[in-house]
Order: structure tokens, then sequence, then C-alpha cells
């Protein structure tokens, strides 16, 4: 995999790059906010720090956004709520606080990237809505409603199980991997945002034991 790592502090860079290197994936680094948006096409996933040189990492992600569905992980020194759910909100796929130990990068970049080209090309049909597995899309009354790759896994997963309970772990497994911390923000705020653009696909909490997508 073509890891592209923006990172400000050269040793960590380094240390990035060169550990990503020894697991077989192929790494460019660079600093800045400017160089992201100039050589983000050479890349398969982006590891991006919100330290950088011209700008803040948040910034650089918005724009980034509004040129390419590409994978972010963010890698950063900020462990704050707001940080957290700021960049995830923005797009992150994921987001992990340093000091980052190597075996759970290496498993939530393998987990993000299933997600971008594991998606089966499928079309689940619930009520008067369809998933779009392959367009990462929801049709519902001649309205088209773009899903991030996380949050169409996350939709196609329980709508696989629809009428049925499905526990946060099994949730967290089959979309972030076994690797990924079951008191992780993501899955909250990716399962937020799920749910404010499809209000009409009902997804209700049974407190204690997961979620249960609604039958239409």
């Amino acid at each position: 995999m073509r890891v592209l790592v923006t990172e400000d502090d050269p040793s960590v860079s380094a240390a990035l790059a060169g550990a990503l290197t020894r697991a077989g994936h192929t790494c460019d680094r660079v600093a800045s906010g400017a160089a992201l948006l100039q050589q983000y096409r050479s890349a398969d996933i982006v590891l991006l720090d919100l330290g950088l040189e011209d700008m803040d990492g948040l910034t650089a992600l918005e724009q980034l956004r509004a040129l390419s569905e590409i994978p972010v992980i963010v890698v950063t020194a900020r462990g704050d709520e707001r940080s957290t759910v700021q960049a995830l909100r923005l797009g992150a796929d994921d987001y992990l606080v340093k000091p980052v130990r190597l075996h759970e990068l290496l498993a939530r970049l393998a987990a993000v990237a299933r997600r971008y080209a594991g998606l089966a090309v499928d079309r689940i049909e619930l009520g008067d809505c369809i998933i779009d597995e392959t367009e990462r899309q929801v049709l519902h009354d001649g309205a088209t409603i773009a899903l991030t790759p996380t949050e169409c896994a996350l939709l196609a997963m329980l709508a696989r199980h629809v009428g049925a309970v499905v526990s946060r772990q099994r949730l967290l497994d089959a979309v972030w991997g076994e690797a990924y911390s079951a008191t992780s923000r993501a899955f909250d705020v990716h399962l937020a945002g799920l749910r404010q653009k499809v209000p009409m696909l009902r997804i209700t909490t049974i407190r204690g034991r997961g979620f249960r997508l609604e039958r239409p």
C-alpha cells in the first residue's frame, strides 16, 4: 500500500515511514498541508498529523475532503474529545493518539483499506430505500444520499441483520477490525452521522445489548 505520511516532526515522520516500509508498504513523507494537497493523488492512504508546518491539520483535512475521498487516518498527540470528534466529522476514517503501537497502526491501516476496497457489489432493499454499497449511497424517494465508506459498511452490516440486535463489538469487528477499541469515539461519531443522514432508516439503541435497524 502507498502511504503518504503527513507529519511536521522529522523524527516522527522518519520513524513512521521506516516502520511502515519494513511492514511492506511504500511511503512518501510531507510536512505541510500544501504538500499533502499536491501529492495525495500518488497515495492509497494518508496518515495525517494535526500539527503541520503551514496550517492546522483539521484545515488540511477539510480541504482534502473537498477534493478527494482518499482514506485518512489521523495520527496526533491531541487526545481531547473535541479534536477527535471534529476530525471524524470532517471525514477522517480513524483517529489514533500518539504514541502509536505499530501493530495497532498496521491493523487500522488494513481495516480502513478493506472498507474502501472490499465493499460488496450489492444493493439491499429496505422498504422504499435502497442501500447501494457499490456507489456508497442510499436511494430514497428519488433522492440520493451519499455515505462515507465507514457509514456504508456500518449501515450494510445492520441491514444484513435487519430487525435483529447487533452488538457494538460485533459491529466494531466487522467494520473496523478486531484491533479496534470498544471505547473509541469513532464508532459513536460515525453512527451519529449515519442517523443524521438517513433518518428514515431507524437505528435503535438497545441498552446493554447493541443496535437494531428496524424493519420498514
